[in-house]
């Protein structure tokens, strides 16, 4: 092939560049300031911005903050004492904190002379909650909180979280309280206390900074003594006395400087805005329980257990593997080596997708495996940060309509009519409906009702295909082996089950290839059950109604399901949620029954040839005008209903409606037919691994949040740009290597799995011309007859290791080798996997 000036693959070449900039740029950052800082807590504390305008979505630089409600805290502060001690300001933080820990509780003091007193009150979670009014911070209450006395031998109960925090009261009082320099000598002492006192006297100390006031909104009597200059003076007297010592010890190798023991949250400031008070000294309920959402991450977020979702990155340790795990990471980086090396020890020029006949058996390996290695460093630890999601009208309609003018400008029509729901088809079709969900994931616009309700029918379109895919390929090919179960779903899963042990991830989670491989073994057996009799359409109708009507009662009786997981816990391990699979199964539940019954049709339409009927364009036309009249409806339905919960009543009985509707558009002249989307059909190959791959790149936390390359929130479109090509390409190489694998498992030398639900058979991906990235370096021998690998300029004490790397190598070649030349049935390589998870499984212990 004759390469241009960019050559065939300087895609590849663009993205691995990225994908080496990206990790470098992580790695310099990591060992730069994440050394300094590697939880995050001192940036939850001191930096941050708001993403939008009505205050309530608050981002710490680089780490996601955890919305905490009353179950999430009672795990950390159940039968503990929470203590706050100030002055109004500190009051109103406090009422803010007792209703996040139990809305049942009074988010603010009665407004009559009690306000300036004392509180105690108890949450369900036991959980005591404590105010102590003392504006001057010199009451006897609080010394005897910072100073706790020993009795005996028994040490004293501390509280879980101990809150500091006055000033304004020094400024307003002046004259009785001594002003600055009393304030200052009252801080000193209490941070001298606290930090001389042998048990620190709280598991979280926080002093609270002087608020900032809105000068022009106060009263007059606050207006002449509460100056700005005054509360600069006195926060930046405390940042020194806590902040000072806390940055020196960071910079102290030796680590001989102590950091006070004292947390101090200068950010409070800076959430403040002018907008959100009306007296210019307290501020709205929405800001203030952000500063008590950061509290509870500041205490808690340490003491989660080690497993997903990773949601709260601020003031939280990445967990380290459990000895499993460990194993099994152990194990992907070593066979991705390697494979590696047996890529580059090949004879012949290698590239993604097309070259040697080595290169083909190893490299789908090396890729499957780089990325899985790729994909644990962006999301279980900290090379790449990860932020929170914020929902942008005017930039998901941005990205919604530049998809959509990509997706036209790259239509291209075919020479002939591609027939009804033909494979081009069908790959665009996914590949938009996976485009527009992944913007619908990024910006977390789950919460908008009115975009939530049509993404829900696009992932029952996805249902549909699949009911309509393989009931046609059973009802052409009749072709009920072991073989073919294995082929679908070892392309399934292959990824997704790959993920589930590396990330520590549940299987359920990923939600879409649990339900698609279900409905693929649902539909399997609905067609296999007497299928000597599928010719005959009544009693194949018949027996596809039934399956419909046993699972929905087997779904409705929820004690069958209840004890099937029952049983996968106490033999294999497997602890899954009944209520999330319920929720996910009976939502979509009819869909694929009406796609096995559209094939049906489909199918009979062409045996007996109706459309050559004289009357089949008047039944077109009809049918194309009640479809654009059910769209028409649909979207006003679904724009009337109150919430998204209400619209869900109604999903499982409706969702055919818009999808025939759009099926029949989409198919109704030979024009459309044959005309198809480049873009939108080269997404929806990777579709599976676009939808799997983005919980942990491209997103972050699983999926809870995205993840940023280059720091800051004002970098985010740039951000948005460089990981969604490397996300692409990546799900792109990924979905090769899934398909190269599967057909060495299921040693497919004559049949491939189709990419699509229609077609039986497809070429290869070496057949298909794909290029890619050299993987020997310029100026080796690429011409190379099976020798030796090329010599190379490698330093004589890593011969040894190459050496020894090689070896190890050869001898997974002959493992490859045996298992290619059928030593190895199918049967007994899917055994053998399953064995080995199910050992996984039973050793699992979360680290």
């Amino acid at each position: 092939m004759t390469r241009t000036k960019l050559g065939p693959s300087w895609h590849d070449h663009l993205a691995l560049f990225t994908i080496a900039f990206s990790v470098l740029l992580g790695l310099l950052r990591f060992s730069l300031f994440d050394r300094l800082d590697p939880t995050h807590c001192d940036a939850l504390l001191t930096k941050g911005s708001w993403l939008d305008n009505a205050h309530r979505n608050w981002q710490p630089e680089g780490c996601m903050l955890h919305s905490y409600k009353p179950a999430d805290a009672s795990r950390c502060l159940a039968s503990r004492r929470v203590v706050f001690v100030g002055d109004s300001v500190t009051r109103t933080l406090y009422f803010q904190f007792v209703h996040i820990i139990d809305p049942k509780l009074p988010t603010a003091p009665p407004q009559d002379d009690r306000k300036h007193t004392d509180f105690s009150l108890s949450a369900d979670s036991n959980v005591t909650l404590d105010f102590i009014w003392d504006p001057f911070l010199n009451t006897s209450s609080l010394q005897a909180l910072i100073s706790p006395q020993y009795t005996g031998n028994l040490s004293p109960q501390v509280p879980a979280l101990l809150v500091v925090g006055s000033g304004l009261w020094y400024l307003r009082y002046a004259n009785a309280s001594g002003g600055l320099p009393a304030w200052e000598a009252m801080v000193n002492e209490h941070i001298t206390t606290i930090s001389a006192a042998p048990v620190k006297p709280a598991e979280e100390i926080v002093f609270l900074p002087v608020e900032d006031v809105v000068a022009s909104k106060l009263s007059p009597e606050r207006y002449n003594t509460m100056h700005t200059p005054d509360i600069d003076a006195m926060n930046s007297d405390l940042y020194h006395r806590i902040r000072s010592s806390y940055a020196d010890s960071l910079w102290q190798f030796s680590g001989t400087i102590e950091a006070v023991p004292v947390s101090f949250p200068l950010v409070f400031n800076q959430m403040l805005d002018d907008s959100q008070t009306e007296d210019g000294l307290h501020f709205s309920d929405t800001v203030i329980k952000t500063q008590a959402n950061i509290l509870l991450n500041l205490r808690c977020n340490n003491e989660w257990p080690s497993i997903p979702p990773m949601d709260k990155t601020c003031c939280r340790a990445y967990p380290w593997p459990s000895a499993i795990q460990f194993i099994v990471l152990t194990i992907i980086v070593a066979w991705t080596c390697i494979s590696v090396r047996l890529c580059r020890c090949s004879p012949r020029y290698l590239s993604l997708g097309k070259g040697g006949a080595n290169g083909k058996d190893y490299l789908p390996t090396a890729v499957f495996g780089a990325t899985l290695c790729i994909i644990y460093l962006a999301d279980r630890t900290g090379l790449w940060l990860k932020e929170q999601k914020e929902f942008s009208p005017l930039a998901f309609a941005f990205l919604v309509l530049t998809s959509l003018f990509v997706g036209m400008v790259t239509l291209h029509r075919g020479d002939k009519d591609l027939g009804f729901l033909n494979r081009d088809q069908s790959d665009e079709w996914k590949g938009w409906m996976q485009m527009a969900i992944l913007i619908y994931h990024y910006f977390g616009a789950s919460k908008i009702s009115g975009i939530y309700n049509p993404i829900r029918v696009l992932v029952a379109a996805y249902l549909f295909m699949t009911g309509y895919g393989h009931t046609t390929f059973y009802l052409k090919k009749a072709d009920f082996s072991f073989l073919r179960i294995a082929q679908v779903m070892v392309r399934l899963n292959l990824l997704t089950l790959a993920l589930v042990y590396t990330m520590n991830t549940d299987y359920l989670s990923y939600y879409f290839t649990p339900l698609v491989s279900m409905w693929f073994m649902i539909i399997y057996a609905t067609m296999a059950i007497g299928s000597q009799l599928n010719d005959n359409t009544s009693f194949l109708v018949c027996k596809i109604l039934s399956s419909m009507a046993m699972f929905a009662v087997f779904m409705r009786l929820t004690w069958p399901l209840e004890s099937l997981f029952t049983v996968l816990k106490q033999l294999f391990n497997i602890d899954w949620s009944v209520r999330e699979w319920n929720f996910r199964v009976t939502l979509d539940q009819y869909i694929v029954y009406w796609g096995m019954l559209t094939a049906v049709a489909v199918v009979k339409i062409r045996e007996h040839h109706l459309t050559e009927h004289f009357l089949w364009p008047m039944l077109v036309k009809i049918a194309c005008g009640c479809s654009v009249l059910i769209l028409l409806w649909f979207t006003g339905f679904e724009l009337a209903q109150e919430s998204k919960f209400t619209y869900n009543a109604w999903h499982p009985y409706i969702s055919f409606l818009p999808i025939t509707a759009f099926v029949i558009l989409r198919n109704a002249t030979p024009v459309l037919r044959s005309s198809s989307s480049r873009v939108f059909a080269f997404i929806g190959k990777c579709s599976l691994e676009t939808f799997i791959i983005q919980f942990h790149f491209w997103l972050a936390g699983d999926t809870k949040g995205i993840l940023l390359i280059i720091p800051g929130a004002r970098w985010r479109p740039l951000n948005f740009v460089l990981t969604s090509f490397v996300f692409i390409y990546v799900s792109h190489q990924v979905a090769w290597a899934s398909g190269e694998i599967t057909s060495w498992v299921c040693d497919q030398r004559r049949k491939t799995l189709p990419t699509t639900n229609r077609e039986v058979l497809r070429q290869g991906p070496s057949e298909q011309g794909i290029e890619a990235v050299c993987l020997v370096r310029p100026g080796e021998d690429r011409s190379s007859s099976g020798e030796d690998c090329p010599e190379t300029e490698t330093p004589v004490h890593s011969q040894r290791w190459l050496k020894s790397l090689t070896r190890v190598a050869q001898y997974q070649s002959t493992i490859i080798k045996a298992w290619e030349h059928n030593q190895i049935e199918v049967e007994a390589r899917v055994g053998l996997a399953i064995l080995f998870m199910w050992i996984a499984n039973i050793l699992w212990t979360n680290s």
